[in-house]
């Protein structure tokens, strides 16, 4: 076991007090709230999945509104910098409409999902987010981009075909998919690369080459792949341990082309705990990391879930959690009978360049609503904005750090 890791195990273990804020570990340097708003779709309930900070400071998120089995519709929220809404959109009538990242370009912004069960591409407006055009392409079954990236002749595309699950949109045990298009959103070729990764859930590109990241079958593995401009596979990775790892996170060191992926594990844990990696430009891993139970309940009930992960151009990372449980009458916070955790938080952890713990925190509502941790985005100011989960579209920002 690592000797950091055995260190905090056993302060862990000793603890019978927490903090004001809930936290286990007091971090003096962990960054504060500036402000959070939250924004209502038109169904009962929405869920983000992904938020950009803007050219213009403001931030954009998307994911849907409504139930995903029959009723969901794409939601796309754009925001001042201070979280105000300037303007909300939904697409949609029928069937799987999925919201599942977007991009900014020089004069609009494209959001990438599905739209009735089929791969989609929607070009908005900047200033009103209406729709200029859009793009659905049917990939095989059910399918659906997750991650779009703009290259120098066009656009990148990863995602899934194939779905068998359709009610869930984190793995839907289907076959991981690349679409290249050109720079209009015309579909040019596709590549499917199931023997690598049953569900790609992110690209990025560093000097002439794409990295590919996501769930491998049965969602048992983090799956990592380098291709060439054309598609061509230069190699292959797997990483994670003897249970369940499910990778959601990528994001890039622009210095030297390492990478950074995080999500959450069963392997050598009590129940699930985030799991964050770093792996050089080569597919060698230099350090993983598991964090959680921040709040110090029970461990064997508290579900910490990491979905994206940023580099901080330190060497080291900043991810983004949901920390929380389903099985609420049982848990108990420091070994105190019947004080159960109530309400998901979201939960910060930033490592340094060797995989340690700088500082971690939560943040969660004083109404005993949820706050899940969903995305993650830097800002100018040395700061983030997180995108997060209470029954509509939360934005948190925090102070720089």
């Amino acid at each position: 076991m690592n000797k950091y890791l055995f260190l905090i195990i056993l302060v862990i273990s000793s603890c019978k007090k927490v903090n004001d804020d809930c936290n286990l570990f007091e971090y003096p340097q962990a960054p504060g709230i500036e402000w959070f708003e939250s924004v209502k779709g038109s169904e009962k309930e929405s869920h983000g999945h992904f938020i950009i900070t803007c050219t213009d400071g403001g931030y954009l998120q998307v994911g849907e509104t409504g139930l995903m089995s029959h009723s969901s519709k794409i939601l796309v929220v754009k925001t001042d910098k201070k979280g105000n809404v300037i303007w909300k959109q939904e697409f949609g009538t029928s069937g799987v409409n999925l919201g599942n990242s977007a991009l900014e370009t020089t004069d609009s912004y494209l959001v990438c999902g599905a739209l009735d069960g089929n791969s989609a591409l929607i070009k908005l407006e900047k200033n009103t987010g209406k729709k200029k055009v859009s793009y659905v392409i049917d990939n095989g079954g059910a399918d659906a981009f997750e991650h779009l990236i703009e290259t120098s002749n066009g656009f990148l595309g990863v995602g899934y075909v194939h779905a068998q699950d359709l009610t869930n949109t984190f793995f839907t045990e289907g076959e991981g998919y690349i679409t290249f298009l050109d720079s209009l959103g015309l579909v040019l070729y596709g590549l499917n690369i199931s023997a690598n990764l049953s569900q790609a859930y992110r690209i990025h590109s560093f000097g002439n080459h794409f990295y590919i990241s996501g769930l491998t079958q049965n969602a048992q593995e983090y799956g990592l792949l380098k291709i060439d401009s054309l598609g061509g596979i230069l190699w292959s990775k797997r990483y994670g341990g003897t249970a369940d790892d499910h990778c959601f996170g990528m994001d890039i060191e622009p210095d030297d082309g390492s990478i950074f992926l995080t999500g959450h594990t069963l392997s050598e844990t009590e129940n699930w705990d985030t799991y964050t990696m770093k792996i050089d430009s080569s597919g060698n891993l230099r350090w993983e990391s598991r964090a959680g139970n921040p709040r110090g309940f029970n461990p064997k009930f508290i579900h910490d879930e990491a979905w994206d992960v940023k580099s901080t151009g330190d060497g080291g990372c900043i991810i983004v959690a949901g920390t929380g449980d389903e099985y609420n009458s049982y848990v108990r916070r420091c070994g105190s009978d019947g004080d159960d955790s109530n309400t998901w938080h979201i939960y910060l952890v930033k490592f340094d360049a060797n995989g340690l713990v700088e500082w971690q925190k939560t943040y969660g509502s004083e109404d005993g609503i949820d706050w899940a941790g969903e995305a993650l985005d830097l800002t100018p100011d040395g700061g983030a904005i997180i995108g997060f989960d209470n029954g509509g579209f939360g934005y948190l920002k925090i102070e720089a750090f």
